[in-house]
């Protein structure tokens, strides 16, 4: 279900119009209104290396009766990386995506770098309720040996690992003050099930997972 497009004349828009009753859409065309799930998105975030993608494997098993897990990477391809606009269509693409599948009446768990200010300026964020936002962070060194460690195909040299540190370090320096502010979780001497233990209780609310 293309929230975009109106079920009755077929307009298309970029920027949905919400009302707040019900909640509903309405067409800027021709005034239908149609009621919609608008429900909040859990953005599991963090620089790269921090074990997102390794806790989402595990939220996957945990979770799939009641939310999505989806990984962001898997739509990062050529035509939806537009760097000079801050790679704003990838973003958009990604709130387009979590609306529709909210209509099943799951939230969506999204695990991908990103941070508010990348989400919450745009006109695809009226669809949600809420946009929650947790970053997974460790101390420096150890996610620089992480990096280096991983496979040659993801092209972790010297350079690019400096910096991601220095995003790390922004992340961690400014998170409290952003809009909405972000949750830090450090990785660093965790293990990989109990980072995500955590993770499912930022989530939920439920202490610990099911078994």
């Amino acid at each position: 279900m293309n929230l975009l497009i109106c079920a009755r004349c077929g307009a298309y828009t970029d920027t949905p119009v919400v009302e707040p009753d019900g909640p509903v859409l309405r067409c800027v065309e021709c005034g239908h209104r149609q009621p919609f799930r608008r429900l909040p998105l859990f953005s599991v975030a963090g620089p790269s290396g921090t074990g997102k993608s390794t806790v989402g494997r595990l939220l996957t098993e945990w979770l799939s009766d009641r939310y999505v897990v989806v990984e962001q990477d898997v739509l990062w391809v050529g035509g939806l990386r537009d760097p000079s606009h801050h790679h704003r269509l990838f973003r958009s693409t990604w709130l387009r995506m979590a609306a529709m599948l909210h209509q099943s009446g799951r939230p969506v768990v999204l695990c991908g770098t990103v941070v508010p200010p990348e989400f919450e300026p745009l006109p695809e964020r009226a669809l949600f309720s809420e946009i929650r936002y947790l970053s997974l962070m460790c101390d420096p060194d150890v996610l620089a040996e992480r990096l280096r460690a991983r496979p040659a195909w993801r092209e972790w040299d010297e350079p690019r690992i400096a910096e991601m540190l220095e995003y790390a370090e922004w992340i961690r320096e400014n998170a409290a003050t952003m809009s909405p502010p972000m949750t830090l979780l450090d990785t660093t001497h965790a293990a990989v099930e109990e980072t995500a233990q955590a993770v499912h209780a930022w989530i939920t609310g439920e202490s610990r997972p099911p078994r």
